[in-house]
């Protein structure tokens, strides 16, 4: 057995001459002469001696929810990664933890038999809170410690809070079909286990719980303009969601600034509804990709029992109440809804949804697309393309393609018998924009949620 060159992740800034490359969050530099595969969720560098024996992987993964903290998020991703992947028995042999880029890094390393060969796997996991993502650095030998020490000094990552990740959503528990309901889907109501229900609407989703309402309004035009100030930015958006429907503006609170890399928007106020001509409490808020969520209440302390946030100030970061409400934009998949062409590359969302269509590093492109077509007949055919180069030259691209039948499991799960060589079964949803619905879809051995818009019958 020929030991693993064992280091404490400790990375090293430098400027990498050679082409980079950007997957997910991951900026660096590939490793020279290495097989590079690349999967729906990761992306992966390998290295083999046959004559020697000896080997190297350095397998990157896409981003996931994150579970709330580092530690919580590390021992998820152990467990995934490490010990279901490789056989790995008991706790990691070191770990090390540290602040990398504003993102909080554990490192922790454990060994296992292949081929019978000890072999070694360290795992690093980024956490902010929101988002959590890994790579993993395998190897037999301490052969290639040098190329790793190379692709770790190359490594820079997206700023924490820059990359936002579906909340994990609360279960819905019942859902109420339609006869079709105005957009043609079957499912226009949710029911959650919590007690909120939601409902589809021309402008916005609409969610209720009690004496709160919620509206989860669509994306707009205006939301793709840049706002220099934030007032600026309050005001356009409290003028054109909130004032048209309500009057006789009183109580009225908003930070007027917000110390944040993604600052929270928001204002709120007790107003006169028009329609009803009865007082209410109402919130509009808005945060990195959340949409622009309004709460309406009865009254202020109505308002504060459920969320807590009274006259925030400049400083303030406790937006959770309010962002978990982005939850509230989901719907069942009925039988008849998946027929047509899917793919997370489509124009009518890109300027929201700004992870459809991969990223752009100053010197690098990096994209992807993935397209699902469902038949009547319960077949489908699935392609998934990725491409890298440097800016002005031939990208080259890696395809994959399957075929086969599906099937709907409940109606919050999708089976397809082929993806990449075996059966995959999703997580499926739906969210709600304007005139269109969004199909969300999750690999339940793993993964993050990807987004898929519908570009055909």
């Amino acid at each position: 057995m020929k030991p693993l060159y064992i280091f404490l992740f400790l990375f090293v800034q430098c400027n990498a001459k050679a082409q980079q490359q950007t997957f997910d969050i991951f900026t660096f530099t590939p490793p020279q002469k290495w097989t590079k595969s690349a999967k729906e969720n990761s992306l992966l560098y390998s290295v083999t001696n046959n004559s020697q024996r000896t080997w190297a992987q350095i397998d990157l993964l896409k981003k996931t929810a994150s579970q709330g903290t580092a530690d919580a998020d590390f021992k998820s991703e152990w467990q995934e990664l490490v010990v279901k992947r490789y056989g790995v028995t008991g706790e990691p042999l070191a770990i090390d933890t540290q602040t990398y880029q504003g993102w909080k890094l554990y490192t922790g390393l454990g060994k296992f038999v292949f081929n019978k060969d000890t072999s070694s796997v360290l795992l690093n996991t980024f956490s902010d809170g929101i988002n959590c993502a890994s790579f993993l650095m395998l190897s037999n030998t301490t052969v290639y410690g040098n190329v790793m020490d190379e692709f770790l000094a190359s490594l820079n990552l997206s700023a924490p809070g820059s990359v936002q990740q579906q909340t994990s959503p609360v279960k819905p528990v019942q859902t109420t079909p339609s006869a079709a309901s105005n957009d043609g889907y079957q499912f226009n109501t949710s029911n959650f286990d919590d007690g909120w229900t939601s409902v589809v609407k021309d402008d916005w989703v609409e969610a209720t719980k009690g004496n709160i309402k919620v509206l989860l309004h669509y994306p707009r035009a205006e939301d793709s303009k840049y706002y220099s100030q934030y007032d600026e930015h309050v005001n356009v958006f409290w003028n054109l969601l909130v004032a048209p429907r309500y009057s006789n503006l009183r109580e009225y609170q908003t930070p007027g600034y917000n110390h944040a890399s993604e600052p929270g928007l928001y204002a709120a106020g007790l107003l006169n509804d028009n329609a009803t001509k009865k007082d209410v409490w109402v919130a509009l808020f808005s945060k990195g990709r959340s949409g622009w969520i309004e709460v309406i209440a009865p009254d202020k302390k109505s308002f504060l029992q459920v969320f807590g946030i009274d006259n925030p100030d400049r400083y303030f970061s406790n937006w959770d109440p309010l962002l978990r409400l982005t939850t509230m934009n989901r719907f069942a998949v009925g039988e008849n809804d998946l027929v047509g062409k899917w793919s997370n590359e489509f124009s009518g969302s890109t300027s929201y949804y700004n992870t459809y269509t991969g990223l752009y590093t100053g010197s690098t492109t990096y994209a992807s697309r993935v397209n699902y077509v469902f038949q009547k007949n319960k077949t489908y055919t699935w392609d998934l393309a990725m491409g890298s180069g440097a800016t002005g030259t031939t990208m080259k691209v890696d395809q994959a393609k399957a075929n086969g039948s599906w099937k709907l499991v409940g109606n919050w799960q999708v089976w397809c018998s082929d993806i990449e060589r075996r059966p995959v079964t999703y997580n499926a949803y739906f969210s709600c924009i304007k005139g269109a619905r969004i199909l969300w879809l999750q690999d339940v051995s793993y993964g993050s949620y990807t987004a898929y818009g519908k570009i055909s019958n």
